[in-house]
């Protein structure tokens, strides 16, 4: 561990979070219908001292995955509680305290599931990436693998793989990270966590050349999809509509599954891009001030940003491409699209997600998704940001 005496003679920074839960997951896999097979949660208060910790079991309802990982077999999780069982307790320990995890999006897009799964909503309101930092920290890691991050702190792994142990070496490692932050006045890099309310279990389609890695960097695997057949015509224009060709990406949380968007943006004849260029017609997020790569280099370019209830209703309407039959446009997109709703708990897509926005921004949080009735123009967000505002200099942005 660090000595961070000197960070105790600074004024702690204000804007920081009061608390921390470090949280890792194993899993059956990487894809949207893979379970969660153990949980453990380490708690920190404001300076990242350990308060306490939490481990759990959990039976996946289906077969454990790759268990020369995790080393956990059907027989070990057979009598594990379900999901639903530990729902409390894991909502006690997240509640009101930031997520703290390595590879963060990853970890809560498998805890946003489990919860939808069982009909309830997480508490969590935002995360932070143990990743993201150490790049902010502009800290000399040769990668930037758990076991890598602990070893420049001195602490030491027993366990890879171990949700209890890693949680543990994560909150260890975190701590001196946090202080250097504060020491140095490095902004955090949060990201709004907003909970599922639609979503798809069905398992992905095989993909050609394509052979998912359980240990690879991206939590979000890569989706072969076929090129669009229409040319870009350009730009979004503020207050017009989309047209099929358009090249479209989407950054950070969304109420609606990233994938059950992207397809329905795919059958609606845009074209879903992967990263931000000068080329992008648009950028769909709904925390236009995060630091993500994608967000910052669509305030650099100047790029059109929309939130996801204004994508959703702009879908509607999608004009066909210069040279098509127009019995396109208007079409419903999505038709047929297997998904499930679930009845009463979670917002809907055009409602207001409730939670404090992120502490570490002067401008405050995003607007929120909750302005039914306004036209797209009115629910266009700021995308003219200098880049200089999204990232700190000489650092890489969060790369969610």
């Amino acid at each position: 561990m660090l000595d961070d005496r000197t960070t105790a003679a600074t004024t702690w920074p204000a804007a920081y979070p009061q608390g921390y839960a470090v949280v890792d997951v194993e899993t059956t896999g990487l894809f949207n219908h893979d379970r969660i097979v153990s949980a453990a949660v380490y708690r920190l208060d404001g300076r990242g001292n350990i308060e306490d910790h939490w481990y759990t079991l959990v039976n996946p309802e289906r077969d454990p995955g790759p268990v020369e990982i995790h080393g956990l077999t059907g027989e070990m999780l057979r009598d594990a509680p379900l999901f639903g069982d530990i729902t409390a307790e894991f909502t006690a320990r997240l509640e009101g305290r930031v997520l703290v995890a390595h590879n963060a999006g990853f970890d809560w897009g498998m805890i946003a599931r489990e919860y939808a799964r069982v009909r309830r909503t997480a508490p969590t309101r935002q995360r932070l990436c143990t990743i993201a930092l150490a790049r902010e920290l502009g800290l000399p890691l040769r990668n930037f693998k758990l076991e890598t991050l602990a070893a420049h702190y001195g602490v030491v792994q027993q366990r890879a793989h171990h949700a209890l142990d890693d949680a543990r070496v994560l909150a260890e490692a975190f701590r001196p990270s946090l202080h250097s932050a504060a020491r140095d006045g490095v902004r955090l890099p949060l990201l709004e966590c907003l909970p599922l309310t639609e979503w798809s279990d069905a398992p992905p389609a095989p993909r050609i050349g394509y052979q998912p890695s359980y240990g690879q960097s991206s939590w979000r695997p890569s989706r072969k999809r076929p090129p669009c057949p229409f040319p870009n015509p350009g730009r979004y224009r503020p207050g017009g509509q989309l047209m099929q060709g358009m090249r479209v990406a989407f950054s950070g949380d969304t109420s609606i599954e990233r994938e059950l968007l992207e397809d329905r943006a795919t059958e609606a004849g845009l074209h879903v891009a992967t990263s931000v260029s000068r080329l992008t017609s648009l950028l769909v997020t709904n925390d236009p001030h995060a630091t993500t790569s994608k967000a910052v280099k669509a305030a650099s370019y100047g790029t059109p940003v929309v939130d996801e209830a204004a994508f959703t209703q702009l879908l509607g309407h999608v004009v066909p491409a210069e040279g098509t039959a127009g019995e396109t446009a208007g079409v419903p997109v999505g038709a047929g699209t297997p998904v499930n709703t679930p009845a009463g708990e979670g917002s809907p897509v055009n409602a207001p997600v409730s939670g404090s926005p992120v502490s570490s921004r002067a401008s405050g949080g995003s607007p929120g998704t909750g302005r039914a009735g306004l036209s797209p123009e009115q629910r266009m967000l700021p995308g003219a940001r200098s880049a200089e505002q999204g990232v700190l200099p000489g650092m890489a942005p969060a790369s969610e």
